[in-house]
């Protein structure tokens, strides 16, 4: 896919990236609020925190999203980076776009001097795991979580 740009998402992308955030919330089955799109956009696109994402386009079309988290880690002196929310559009999907967004989350990851690029899908994405398991290896961890009130 040489026509593809892969770029760092920036604060006017928000038209663009929003449907592709939805289209991640939908896959699944979640649903997040008006203000807590702003506050995650912002997050994103704002440089206070440690964390960003990348879009992918092409012709102008935005077709996949990634996000990522720089953190401390006891099991390094180096930061982590934990690559969030990827997501593509059905029709571009196993196109090689996902790929490309993973490749510049481990390229900016490895600037910033993490040890690790990590990341976790669901057990029924199968289509994703077909390409998680050709760029990278599967820990064997399950992850276990508790909501907090």
């Amino acid at each position: 896919m040489s026509d593809v740009i892969i770029r760092p998402l920036v604060a006017s992308d928000r038209a663009a990236w929003e449907p592709l955030w939805e289209g991640y919330l939908t896959f699944y089955k979640s649903a997040l609020s008006p203000e807590l799109y702003e506050l995650t956009f912002a997050r994103l696109t704002g440089g206070a925190e440690p964390m960003g994402g990348f879009i992918a386009e092409r012709d102008g079309r935005a077709l996949s999203i990634v996000h990522w988290v720089m953190h401390r880690t006891t099991w390094s002196a180096k930061d982590i980076c934990y690559l969030q929310d990827l997501f593509t559009v059905a029709e571009a999907r196993g196109s090689g776009v996902g790929r490309k967004l993973i490749e510049a989350v481990r390229e900016m990851a490895q600037v910033k001097g993490a040890f690790r690029v990590y990341w976790q899908t669901h057990e029924t994405n199968l289509q994703a795991q077909e390409l998680y398991n050709k760029v990278a290896d599967k820990s064997g961890f399950i992850v276990y979580r508790q909501a907090l009130s």
